[in-house]
């Protein structure tokens, strides 16, 4: 009955219980021998006297003290059997030198430590048959042409067989079953490792797809704001208008702060800046204000229906995709005019739709850039839509809708 398992697995702990109940295991040996010894000492003695018989129980008791406790402990598996061969050899001994002796009480001892020392039933069931099938030779020799003898040694042998055989297999299969329970939940415990594992594995991917969109969607465009506005301010001096190379100035250092203040924000996992204290309709309006001031382009802002307000993810999502259009349209588009429509009037849905009446392009051309693939993967998370339309020449309209 080979036991195994790593340390601190289900395995390893029972093996380890198996361990622990060892001293259980050396008290029924000293209990059963010491009861064989004095029903030994109350028989009737053999030819020889009662010493060989007692020799032979102290044979078996050294046996056992030396290697046929690490056998039944399995740490030498090897031992094991070579212990259970000197002590059946030393009970069949006994029941050879006399009779009458009592040494076959032994079997009550030596038939659990067989089946605890065996690897399969089936070597547990030949071991059996092999020292009951030798007690029985014996006791038919001696039996002589007495036929009541014989018969008393066959249903001992018998009853001896069964016994092994009926508590052997009970208690291997009682261990197979411990260990196979022990296995499966071994095998659910590393189950669950591997799914912690890819959950924080999927956590780690998804915080890194959250902070690509933050940065894209909010320090990227506000760099390119600073980009253009220090091109502004430089033209502005080099014709020598510091008004309005002051007013650029200005508007560099508002966008910087306006940049350092969404970083602070995206680090510590809060509401975009835009939407701090404000509602969904102000943000879009002191975004489109600030395109307005910078002079960019002239971008309009209509308001559809009375504003409601929208689940925190849905509000980022429409702020994120009108600052991701607009900056689109600034920077690629070469619009002239810019429409921004927030329409709250449907049961449903809340739409946002940009349009602009610049260069256009041909979308199933395919993209390097990052922010639709932004806005799609935003509207999905929170059971919206992105729909975009363009075509070279034609300009660009982009419909966002979320749900209310």
């Amino acid at each position: 009955m080979p036991l195994s398992g790593a340390p601190g697995s289900s395995q390893g702990e029972f093996a380890q219980m198996w361990r622990r109940q060892l001293v259980w295991w050396h008290v029924w040996f000293a209990a059963g021998v010491a009861a064989t010894g004095v029903a030994v000492a109350m028989t009737d003695p053999g030819p020889l006297g009662r010493l060989p018989e007692f020799g032979l129980l102290a044979i078996a008791a050294i046996a056992y003290a030396v290697i046929g406790a690490p056998g039944v402990a399995q740490e030498r598996p090897g031992w094991g059997t070579a212990y259970l061969a000197i002590a059946w050899s030393a009970v069949l001994g006994c029941v050879a030198l006399n009779p009458d002796t009592s040494a076959p009480i032994m079997f009550f001892v030596l038939f659990p430590q067989l089946w605890s020392v065996v690897r399969t039933p089936r070597q547990g069931v030949a071991a059996s048959v092999v020292v009951v099938g030798g007690y029985a030779t014996i006791g038919w020799l001696q039996a002589g042409s007495d036929s009541s003898a014989r018969w008393q040694v066959f249903f001992s042998a018998a009853f001896s067989l069964g016994l092994s055989l009926g508590l052997g297999l009970f208690i291997l299969r009682l261990v197979a079953e411990a260990q196979s329970r022990a296995a499966t939940i071994d095998a659910l415990r590393q189950a669950q490792a591997q799914l912690a594992a890819a959950e924080r594995d999927r956590g780690v991917s998804a915080e890194r797809e959250r902070l690509s969109r933050e940065i894209h969607d909010t320090l990227a465009q506000g760099f390119t704001s600073v980009l253009s506005l220090g091109r502004a301010a430089s033209a502005a001096l080099a014709r020598g208008d510091v008004a309005l190379a002051e007013e650029r100035l200005a508007l560099i250092e508002r966008a910087a702060a306006d940049n350092l203040r969404e970083a602070r924000l995206i680090v510590a996992e809060l509401t975009p800046g835009h939407l701090q204290s404000r509602t969904l309709t102000e943000a879009i309006e002191r975004l489109v204000s600030t395109l307005n001031r910078e002079g960019a382009m002239p971008v309009t802002l209509q308001v559809v229906g009375e504003p409601v307000p929208l689940d925190a993810s849905a509000e980022v999502l429409v702020l994120r995709a009108a600052q991701e259009c607009l900056a689109n349209a600034r920077r690629h588009a070469a619009a002239d005019a810019v429409t921004v429509t927030v329409d709250f009037s449907g049961s449903e849905r809340v739409t946002l739709t940009i349009t602009d009446d610049g260069e256009g392009f041909d979308p199933t051309l395919p993209s390097s850039g990052f922010g639709l693939d932004g806005m799609r993967a935003r509207a999905r998370d929170v059971g919206g839509s992105v729909v975009l339309t363009s075509a070279p020449g034609a300009g660009t309209s982009v419909r966002v809708e979320v749900p209310r």
